[in-house]
C-alpha cells in the first residue's frame, strides 16, 4: 500500500505516529523488561546502550549516503544564497527516506525478539494471539509509512516490495526460531537480544521516528501517539 497509494502527510504522520506509541510499549514492557528479568541490570544495561550506539552510526551513515552530493555542495552555499535555497528541497527527500529505513530497522530489531517470543509461546502450546495482534498493531503502520517514505524519497516499487517482503521473511523465520531450537534455551541466551533491540528501537524513536511524525503532522500527532501507546498496551497485558 505505501509503494502504490499516495496519501496525505498529515495522514502519514498520524500513522507514524501511532505506530511510534506502539513501539514504546514495546521498549517498555516487553524488550527492556524482559532483558532486566532474564540477564539483570548490567546486561540489559550494556545491550541498551549497545543497540542505541550502532543504530545511532547506522541511521547517521543512511542519512549520508541519502543526502549524496549535496552536502558536498554545502560550501557553495554562502557564497550563492539562491542556491542554497534550491538545495534544500533534496534535504527533506533525505530525512524522509531515512525514515523509511529507519522504521525499517526498527521493525526487524523490534520484530525479532518479539516474533522469537511468539513462536516459544506457540511452541509450549500457549495462546499467543494477543502478542500477534500486538505485532500488527505496531507493525502495520510501520510498514506502510516506510514503505511511503522509501517512496517519497525516490525508490522504486520493485525495491521497496523486495525490502520489505525481506523483512517479513526474517521475522517468519524468527518465529520458527522461537518454536524450535530456542523454545528450551536458558533466559541469559536472549537477554542480550532483548536488550540491544530496546536501545536500538529507542534511539531510532529519538532520532528520526518522533520528529518526523512532528515535522509532518504537528502537535496533534501527540494525540496519535498516544492511541498507539494505549493500545498497544492493553493488547500487551491481555
Amino acid at each position: 500500500m505505501g509503494a502504490k497509494v499516495r496519501m496525505p502527510k498529515r495522514v502519514l504522520a498520524a500513522m507514524l505516529a501511532f505506530a511510534a506509541g506502539a513501539l514504546i510499549t514495546a521498549l517498555a514492557f516487553e524488550l527492556f523488561e524482559d532483558a532486566y528479568e532474564h540477564g539483570g541490570i548490567w546486561r540489559a544495561a550494556l545491550g541498551l546502550v549497545a543497540g542505541a550506539v550502532i543504530f545511532t552510526m547506522l541511521s547517521a551513515w543512511l542519512d549520508r549516503l541519502a543526502e549524496g552530493p549535496h552536502e558536498q555542495r554545502h560550501g557553495s552555499e554562502k557564497l550563492d544564497p539562491d542556491a542554497a535555497a534550491t538545495d534544500r528541497a533534496p534535504t527533506t527527500a533525505s530525512t524522509s527516506g531515512a525514515a523509511g529505513f529507519a522504521l525499517l530497522a526498527a521493525v526487524t530489531l523490534d520484530g525479532v525478539p518479539e516474533n522469537v517470543a511468539l513462536g516459544v509461546s506457540l511452541g509450549e502450546g500457549t495462546s499467543g494471539l494477543a502478542l500477534l495482534a500486538a505485532i500488527f498493531v505496531s507493525n502495520f503502520p510501520e510498514a506502510l509509512v516506510g514503505s511511503a517514505s522509501m517512496r517519497e524519497q525516490g525508490r522504486s516499487p520493485a525495491f521497496i516490495l523486495g525490502t520489505w517482503c525481506a523483512c517479513a521473511a526474517l521475522l517468519t523465520a524468527a518465529v520458527v526460531l522461537g518454536a524450535g531450537p530456542l523454545s528450551a534455551s536458558s533466559p541469559e541466551t536472549i537477554s542480550l537480544p532483548l536488550a540491544f533491540a530496546a536501545g536500538a528501537v529507542l534511539a531510532s524513536l529519538a532520532d528520526t521516528l518522533m520528529p518526523e511524525a512532528y515535522e509532518k503532522g504537528g502537535p496533534l500527532v501527540a494525540l496519535s501517539t498516544t492511541a498507539g501507546f494505549v493500545l498497544s498496551f492493553v493488547l500487551a497485558t491481555l
